[in-house]
């Protein structure tokens, strides 16, 4: 069984990786919308896909379990706001940003990078955005549960 501090650690390096990886993606899909190259929009659609499955998911995942395993038993209302931030990072992820992805992938693999491509990826980029900014927010709330506390003087 880890530790409580090791546990901490494994919380915040799956949420600084998901938080690395997202703004990978907006690099990745900024480069290829530049390029305006049909190859290199699918090849950056085609490693977004892999890198959602194989290192998002797990990682959102990892800071999802390890942060309820962490704030288990506590009532602290900040640990009530990064729960709920969590919430609507997985129903963005699921319901917006998965699809959507597959989408852009399904689109940019038959050619058709046109005027609904782009404002498809111009909504995929902003709620890649809103989940990057909970998380930042749960980071922040993170490293303030670990700050000690201050008496009032």
């Amino acid at each position: 069984m880890l530790s409580r501090p090791a546990k901490a650690k494994l919380h915040a390096a799956a949420g600084g990786i998901a938080m690395l990886t997202i703004l990978a993606f907006q690099a990745l899909l900024w480069r290829a919308a530049a390029s305006g190259s049909p190859e290199d929009i699918l090849a950056a659609r085609g490693t977004i896909l892999w890198g959602i499955g194989l290192v998002l998911i797990p990682a959102l995942a990892g800071a999802g379990i390890s942060g309820a395993v962490l704030g288990r038993g506590w009532k602290r209302p900040e640990i009530a706001a990064k729960i709920r931030r969590m919430r609507v990072i997985a129903a963005n992820g699921l319901l917006v940003l998965l699809p959507l992805a597959v989408a852009l992938w399904w689109l940019a693999s038959k050619g058709l990078v046109e005027d609904r491509f782009f404002w498809l990826q111009r909504l995929e980029m902003l709620a890649g955005l809103v989940n990057l900014a909970l998380l930042g927010m749960n980071m922040r709330a993170g490293l303030r549960l670990r700050a000690p506390r201050r008496m009032a003087a």
